[in-house]
C-alpha cells in the first residue's frame, strides 16, 4: 500500500474535487430532482454522480480496494474485513436539498474493519479534515486536537435523529432529556460526518447517534480518535462502524457513555 500520510493527502484532493461538483450543482438544484430511497430518506443526481467520481478516482488510487458506497455505485458486495473504500459523497443531503449550508463528503479506507485513513470536506466553510493512523488529525494542513473539557456540565454535543427504527425513539428521548438538564446544549446539525469532524477539532465535546451507517462515520471516528478523542459504541466497545451506535468525544466521553448506557442497556 502507499505510504499513508501521501495516500491522505490524495483522499483529500478527490474529496476536495467531488465537493466542487456538489456545490456548483447546488447554484442551480431544483426541487424536482428529489428521489426517495425510503420514507424521509431522500436522494438526487447530485449524490450519485459525485458517487461515480468518487469511485472513479479511488479505484485508480487504489486498485485493490473494494468499495462500501451509500448509493451503490460498484454494485457489488465488499468484504467487511478487506480493504475497503467507504464513500458518503453527499453526507447531508437533505440539508443540500433544502439549502441548509451543512453538508460534506466523506472519503474512509478500512483495513480488516478499521479506519485507517480519511477525510471529511466540509464544502460550505471549504474546511478540509484529514487523518491517517497515527499520524494525527488535521484541517487545511493544521493539526487539530479534541476539546480539553472533561466534563459533561462543560459540554456541548452533537447528536443526530434517527429516521427508521422508532421503536427506541424513547429510550433515545430520556437521553436527551437527561443531556439537556446536565450540558450546554445539544445540536443537531444533520450530517454526522461533520458532527465528528467537529468533535475532532473542538467545537463540540462529543457526538452520538444510533442508526448509523458505516459511510456516515467511517471517516470522521479515525478524526476523532487522531485528534485524541475517545471512540465507542453504545455499549462501550469498539464495534461501532458497522453495530451504527456511536460515541465520540473528548475527555469527558466516559460520562456520557455512562449515562447513555443507563437508558439503553437492557
Amino acid at each position: 500500500m502507499n505510504d499513508l500520510n501521501s495516500l491522505t493527502q490524495q483522499i483529500s484532493t478527490i474529496s476536495k474535487q467531488a465537493g466542487a461538483f456538489i456545490r456548483q450543482e447546488r447554484l442551480s438544484f431544483s426541487q424536482e430532482a428529489v428521489e426517495y430511497k425510503d420514507v424521509n430518506n431522500l436522494v438526487s443526481y447530485v449524490d450519485k454522480e459525485a458517487e461515480v467520481q468518487l469511485v472513479e478516482s479511488l479505484s485508480k488510487l487504489l486498485p485493490e480496494a473494494g468499495f462500501i458506497t451509500e448509493e451503490g455505485t460498484t454494485g457489488q458486495l465488499a468484504d467487511r474485513n478487506g480493504l475497503n473504500w467507504v464513500i458518503d459523497p453527499l453526507d447531508g443531503t437533505a440539508n443540500f436539498i433544502h439549502n441548509v449550508p451543512m453538508f460534506c463528503v466523506s472519503v474512509g479506507l478500512i483495513d480488516k474493519g478499521k479506519t485507517i485513513a480519511g477525510a471529511v470536506y466540509d464544502i460550505n466553510r471549504d474546511e478540509c479534515y484529514s487523518a491517517y493512523e497515527d499520524g494525527g488529525a488535521w484541517r487545511n494542513g493544521q493539526r487539530i486536537r479534541v476539546s480539553p473539557v472533561k466534563t459533561l456540565n462543560e459540554s456541548m454535543l452533537a447528536t443526530g435523529f434517527p429516521y427508521t427504527r422508532f421503536d427506541r425513539m424513547h429510550r433515545y428521548l430520556k437521553i436527551l432529556e437527561t443531556l439537556m438538564q446536565k450540558t450546554h446544549g445539544l445540536r443537531r446539525m444533520g450530517s454526522a460526518a461533520l458532527d465528528l469532524a467537529y468533535v475532532a477539532c473542538g467545537r463540540f465535546e462529543a457526538f452520538y447517534e444510533f442508526n448509523l451507517n458505516s459511510w456516515d462515520m467511517a471517516a470522521g471516528v479515525l478524526l476523532v480518535k487522531e485528534a485524541g478523542g475517545i471512540v465507542t459504541d453504545f455499549h462501550g466497545g469498539d464495534e461501532f462502524l458497522f453495530r451504527g451506535d456511536v460515541i465520540a468525544g473528548c475527555a469527558m466521553q466516559p460520562e456520557l457513555l455512562e449515562e447513555i448506557r443507563s437508558f439503553w442497556e437492557d
